[in-house]
C-alpha cells in the first residue's frame, strides 16, 4: 500500500531520481525507467540514502543487466564465483568493497519493494558475508603462502583457519549494517611448511589479521565489514586464534554464562567447517547440560544487569536492540528456554531467533499465545532495524531524531506516518518487556521477601537451637518429628558439601517452603516430605534454582507434598520431575498407543549413542515423567480414573514394546536371527498382557502380569549369527532380558514389576512357551479362572502376525459352548474364596477391590457373564476393559439399562477411590460411608439378580 510522501521527500525522490538518470546519460548507461523500474527505484531512493551512493558510484547497477541482479532472488553465493581478487592488496580491497556494495543494494531493492520478506533478507544478508569471508580467508592464506607456506599438524595433515560466526550471523539472521562476531580456531598444534615455517599459534593469528585488515581497514569505498573479536577467549586480551585443546580447556575452566548464551548460536562460517563441528561437539557439554539447567537464570540476570546499567549510561531507552522491550530482550527469553532444556532436547539446538521460537512452541515450552506475542514483535523490530541501517548503511540501532528521515522510516514500511509506526513499536514493546519481567523476575521468585518469622526457624535449625514448642507455636503441630528433620537437614553430608551459591540458594528457599507448607491441610507431612527433597537435590544445584526462581513451580510443589504422599515420593526418588511439577503441559501429553510410542522413539533418537544401558535410562525417565503427569492430572481433577488407568496401560504397551526391541536388537548382536517364513517374516515372539495392562485399567503402582509366546514354527531353527543357538533356546534369552530390563533398577529407577505367574503350568512351566503348548494348555488343562484371566488377556507386542494368531486363539478357546449354571457356580466359588483370602474389610472400612460389591464383584460378574454367553455371543471377546465389557453386556442383551447404568457409575467411583488411596500412598481401603454403602449395595444387587452368589 503506497501512502502520500510529504513535499520535501517527494523533492528529495524527485531530485535524486534525476540526478541518476543524468549520471547514467554521462556514463552512457541504458536506464529504461518504464513505470515499473521508475516505481521500484523511487521506492528504494525514499527507504535509503546507501542505495542512492552506491548507484552514483555504479551507475551500470542502473543498466537493464544491472537492474536484473538486483531483482535476482538468488543470494551472492551464486555471484562470488564471478569475483575475481586481484593479488594487489589495495586493488583487492576494492573489488571486495563493490561486491559488497552491489549485493548489498540488492538486499535493500528487495526489501523495500516487498521481493523478499524478513527471513529472506536476514538470511540472504547473512549468506553475503559468509561467501565474503571464504574468499577473503583463500586470499589471506595464498598470500602468506609465499612466505611461510601452509600449516599442518605435527602428522603433516594440511590444517585451515575456522572462522566461527556468532550472534546474529552465528544464527543466519543478520541485520544489514551489523558486525560480524567472529572467532578464529584451528584443530591442533605444529607449523607451517613453507620456506619461513611458522608455529602454527603464530601462523593463524597473523593470517586472522589479515583476513580482518581487508574485511574492516577503511579505504576510500569504505569498509566491507566490522569486524568483531571480542567474543573469543579472554576477551580482547586472549590470543586471536586458538586450538581446540585450548577453547575446550578455557570454556571448562574459564567460560562464563554469558558465553554459553553466545555459544547458542555460533556456527562455522569459513574455512574447516568439517573441523567446526568436532569443535562444537567438545563443547557442546559447556553449552547444554545434561539435566535441566534453572542456573541458567543467574547468567541472564547479570547480562541483563550489564545492559540496563549501559541503556542508563548511553540513554539508550528507546534502542530498538538495548532498550526495554528490544531486539535483545525477546532473544533472552527463548535463549534461556533453550539453554535450560537444550542439553536433554536436542530439537531445541537451533540458532535462529524465529526457528529456536518455532521449537520451543511445538515442544510446549513457550504456549502459542506467548509465541505468536513474540514473534510479531520480534517480525517488527527487526524489520524497523533493517529500515534504520539501510537508510545510511549505518552500525545504528536508535531511530533517527529528524522528522524526515523518520517519515523516510514509516513510508517505506507502509505505515501511513511516523506516529503510527511509533505506535505499533510502544505497544509491542510493551508486550516484550512485560514477557521479559515475567520470565527474569516472576512475582514472588528470587526477588521476594523472606518471612522474617520462617527465616529465624530456619537459623535455629542451622544453629541446633530448633524445638519442637517452636515448631508447633508457629503453625506446625505435632512438631516432635519435624524439629528433628530439619535440625539434621543442614548437617547432612550433602548439604554440607554443598558450595556456596548453592547454600545461599537453599538458605533463601527453606524459609519460602516453610511459609507455604503451613497452609496447607497438612503442613507437618508437607514440610517433612520436603525435607527430604532438599537433601535429595543438595547436590544438584539446578533444581535448588528452579524452586527459588519459579515460585508457580514451588506453590505447585508444596501442594502436591501434601496433597499425594505417592507423587511426593516420586518427585524425591527423581528430582527430574521438577520440571513436570513446573509444567505439567497436560495439553502435551500424548494419550494414545501410537503417539506414546513415538514419543519414546523421539525421546531414545535424542541420545548421542544408542547404547542399552542409557536407552533404558531414558525410557524410565519417559515413563516416570508421563506417569508422573497423568496423576497430576487425575489429582488436579483435569482426568477420571478410567481415562487415567487406560493411558496408563498405554504407556506400559510402549514401555514394553521399547524394552522388547531393545532386548531384540542386542540378542541380535550377539546370536543373529531366526529365520522366518513366507508368512510371519517377523521376530516370532509375542507378549500378551494379563490383569490390569490387559484390561487397561492399570494403577500408578500396578505390576504388569505378563505371559510370553513364540512361534513353535520357530523351536529348532538356528539363529544366522556368529555364535548361533537354537530357536527355543533364543526365546528363552530373549523373555529373560525383557523381564530383567522391565525390572532391573536403574538410575530412573524400576520401570514395572512383573508377575509371570499366569503362563501355563504357573510358577512351575517354562518362562517362554511355544504357541502350540500355549494352546494345547487352553483347551485341556486350563481352570476356569485360568479362562477369566484369558478374558482380560491381549497381545501387548511382538510379532504383528503371531500377535494375531494368539487373538485368534484366544477368541477360539473362550467361545467354547459353556453351561451357564455351571459358569456362573465356578466364579462365584472363585469369588468367595478369594473374598476370604484377600479381603480387609470391617465393619469400619471397605476393601475397594476385594469388598462384597466392591470392583472385582463387578470383575468377575462380567467375567462370567461372557464365558457363559460367548459362544453365541462373539462380539463380547473383542472388548477386555471392564467400563467396555458393560456396555458389551448391555448391547447382547445380558444386562438391562438400570444394570449397566448402575455398573457403570460404581465401576468409575470404586476406580477413583481406588487411584486416589495409590496418590496418598494407603491401601485400597475406604472409610463407609451412606454413598459407598449405597454404591456396592447396588452393585450386590445387580450381581444377585445376574444369578451369581458372592456373599
Amino acid at each position: 500500500m503506497t501512502h502520500p510522501e510529504s513535499a520535501a521527500l517527494r523533492a528529495l525522490i524527485d531530485d535524486r531520481y534525476g540526478d541518476l538518470a543524468a549520471r547514467c546519460r554521462a556514463a552512457g548507461v541504458p536506464l529504461h525507467d518504464d513505470a515499473g523500474v521508475a516505481e521500484r527505484i523511487r521506492r528504494t531512493l525514499l527507504a535509503s540514502d546507501f542505495a542512492f551512493d552506491v548507484w552514483c558510484r555504479q551507475p551500470q547497477l542502473l543498466a537493464p543487466a544491472g537492474l536484473e541482479r538486483l531483482r535476482s532472488g538468488s543470494d551472492a553465493s551464486a555471484r562470488i564465483e564471478a569475483l575475481k581478487l586481484p593479488h594487489d592488496e589495495a586493488a583487492c580491497m576494492v573489488a571486495l568493497r563493490r561486491f559488497r556494495h552491489a549485493e548489498a543494494l540488492r538486499l535493500v531493492f528487495r526489501d523495500v519493494n516487498g521481493l523478499d520478506e524478513l527471513p529472506e533478507t536476514l538470511s540472504a544478508t547473512s549468506v553475503l558475508y559468509e561467501v565474503l569471508l571464504e574468499v577473503v580467508l583463500g586470499w589471506s592464506e595464498r598470500a602468506l603462502a609465499a612466505r611461510y607456506g601452509y600449516s599442518r599438524n605435527h602428522d603433516g595433515a594440511l590444517q585451515r583457519l575456522l572462522v566461527i560466526g556468532f550472534g546474529k550471523l552465528g544464527g543466519s539472521e543478520l541485520n544489514f549494517s551489523s558486525d560480524i562476531d567472529l572467532v578464529f580456531a584451528y584443530p591442533q598444534a605444529g607449523q607451517t611448511d613453507g620456506p619461513r615455517p611458522l608455529d602454527n599459534s603464530e601462523y593463524f593469528i597473523r593470517l586472522g589479521r589479515q583476513l580482518v585488515r581487508l574485511l574492516n581497514e577503511p579505504t576510500m569505498d569504505g569498509i566491507c565489514a566490522r569486524v568483531d573479536l571480542r567474543l573469543r577467549p579472554f576477551g580482547n586480551a586472549g590470543r586471536l586464534a586458538l586450538s581446540f585443546a585450548a577453547m575446550e580447556q578455557y570454556y571448562q575452566s574459564e567460560g562464563r554464562d554469558w558465553e554459553r548464551y553466545a555459544w547458542i548460536k555460533a556456527r562455522p562460517v569459513a574455512g574447516d567447517r568439517a573441523a567446526g563441528k568436532q569443535l562444537q561437539e567438545l563443547l557442546r557439554p559447556f553449552v547444554y547440560r545434561k539435566y535441566l539447567d534453572y542456573t541458567a537464570f543467574a547468567g541472564l540476570r547479570e547480562m541483563k544487569a550489564l545492559i540496563d546499567a549501559e541503556v542508563a549510561r548511553k540513554d539508550l531507552a528507546d534502542n530498538l536492540k538495548l532498550g526495554p522491550g528490544g531486539i535483545r530482550e525477546i532473544e533472552f527469553i527463548v535463549q534461556l528456554t533453550q539453554l535450560i532444556r537444550g542439553g536433554r532436547e536436542p530439537s531445541l539446538r537451533v540458532r535462529g531467533l524465529l526457528s529456536a521460537l518455532t521449537a520451543c512452541e511445538a515442544r510446549g515450552h513457550i504456549n502459542t499465545a506467548r509465541a505468536r506475542m513474540l514473534r510479531e514483535a520480534y517480525v517488527l523490530l527487526r524489520r524497523v532495524e533493517n529500515r534504520v541501517q539501510m537508510l545510511r548503511d549505518a552500525q545504528t540501532h536508535d531511530i533517527p531524531a529528524d522528522a524526515l528521515s523518520r517519515e523516510r522510516i514509516a513510508l517505506s514500511l507502509d505505515y501511513p506516518d511516523w506516529d503510527s509506526l511509533h505506535a505499533a513499536l510502544v505497544k509491542q514493546r510493551a508486550v516484550v518487556s512485560e514477557e521479559f519481567a515475567a520470565v527474569l523476575m516472576p512475582q514472588g521468585g528470587r526477588a521476594a521477601r523472606v518471612p522474617a518469622a520462617d527465616l529465624v526457624l530456619w537459623q535455629r535449625a542451622c544453629d541446633e537451637s530448633l524445638d519442637a514448642a517452636t515448631l508447633e507455636a508457629s503453625g506446625f503441630a505435632p512438631g516432635d518429628e519435624l524439629a528433628d528433620a530439619l535440625l539434621k537437614l543442614p548437617q547432612a553430608a550433602a548439604v554440607r558439601a554443598m558450595s556456596a551459591r548453592s547454600r545461599e540458594r537453599l538458605d533463601h528457599l527453606m524459609p519460602q517452603l516453610f511459609d507455604a507448607a503451613r497452609v496447607t491441610a497438612v503442613p507437618v507431612a508437607s514440610l517433612l516430605r520436603l525435607c527430604r527433597l532438599m537433601q535429595a537435590v543438595a547436590r544438584r544445584s539446578s533444581y535448588l534454582a528452579l524452586l527459588e526462581e519459579q515460585p508457580a513451580a514451588r506453590r505447585r510443589l508444596v501442594r502436591l507434598f501434601a496433597d499425594s504422599a505417592f507423587l511426593a515420593e516420586r518427585v524425591i526418588a527423581q528430582p527430574l520431575l521438577l520440571d513436570d511439577v513446573l509444567d505439567p503441559r497436560i495439553d502435551q501429553l500424548p494419550f494414545k498407543r501410537a503417539d506414546i510410542t513415538a514419543e519414546i522413539a523421539r525421546v531414545l533418537g535424542t541420545l548421542e549413542e544408542r547404547e542399552a544401558e542409557a536407552e533404558l535410562d531414558r525410557i524410565n525417565e519417559f515413563k516416570a515423567s508421563t506417569a508422573f503427569r497423568l496423576g497430576l492430572a487425575l489429582n488436579d481433577g483435569r482426568a477420571d480414573a478410567v481415562a487415567t488407568a487406560r493411558r496408563l496401560a498405554a504407556l506400559a504397551e510402549s514401555v514394553i514394546g521399547a524394552v522388547l526391541a531393545l532386548a531384540e536388537r542386542e540378542l541380535v548382536a550377539q546370536h543373529g536371527r531366526l529365520p522366518g517364513t513366507d508368512m510371519q517374516p517377523g521376530s516370532g515372539f509375542s507378549v500378551l498382557g494379563y490383569g490390569s495392562l490387559g484390561g487397561e485399567e492399570l494403577g500408578f503402582a500396578s505390576d504388569l502380569d505378563l505371559v510370553f509366546v513364540y512361534d513353535s514354527r520357530r523351536a529348532q531353527a538356528m539363529s544366522n549369527g556368529a555364535r548361533p543357538i537354537e530357536g527355543s533356546r533364543w526365546y528363552q534369552r530373549l523373555a529373560q532380558r525383557v523381564m530383567n530390563w522391565l525390572t532391573v533398577l536403574t538410575r530412573g529407577g524400576r520401570l514395572y514389576e512383573v508377575d509371570t505367574r499366569l503362563r501355563p503350568d504357573g510358577s512351575k512351566g517354562l518362562l517362554v512357551s511355544s504357541l502350540d503348548a500355549f494352546v494345547a494348555y487352553q483347551q485341556s488343562r486350563a481352570w476356569t479362572w485360568e479362562h477369566q484371566a484369558l478374558l482380560r488377556a491381549r497381545p501387548v507386542a511382538g510379532d504383528t502376525v503371531l500377535n494375531a494368531e494368539l487373538a485368534g486363539v484366544r477368541r477360539d478357546i473362550l467361545a467354547v459352548p459353556r453351561e451357564r449354571a455351571t459358569v456362573l457356580a465356578e466364579v462365584s466359588s472363585m469369588r468367595a474364596r478369594w473374598r476370604v483370602e484377600r479381603d480387609r474389610s470391617d465393619e469400619r472400612q471397605f476393601d475397594l477391590k476385594q469388598g462384597h460389591g466392591g470392583l472385582l464383584d463387578i470383575e468377575f460378574a462380567l467375567q462370567g457373564l461372557v464365558l457363559a454367553h460367548a459362544a453365541e455371543q462373539p462380539g463380547l471377546l473383542g472388548v477386555t476393559a471392564n467400563a467396555g465389557l458393560i456396555e458389551a453386556c448391555r448391547a447382547a442383551g445380558l444386562l438391562d439399562s438400570n444394570q449397566s447404568a448402575i455398573l457403570g457409575v460404581a465401576h468409575a467411583d470404586l476406580l477413583q477411590r481406588a487411584l486416589a488411596c495409590t496418590l496418598d500412598l494407603r491401601p485400597r481401603i475406604a472409610p463407609r460411608d451412606a454413598e459407598l454403602e449405597q454404591l456396592c449395595g447396588s452393585v450386590r444387587e445387580v450381581t444377585d439378580a445376574l444369578g451369581f452368589a458372592f456373599d
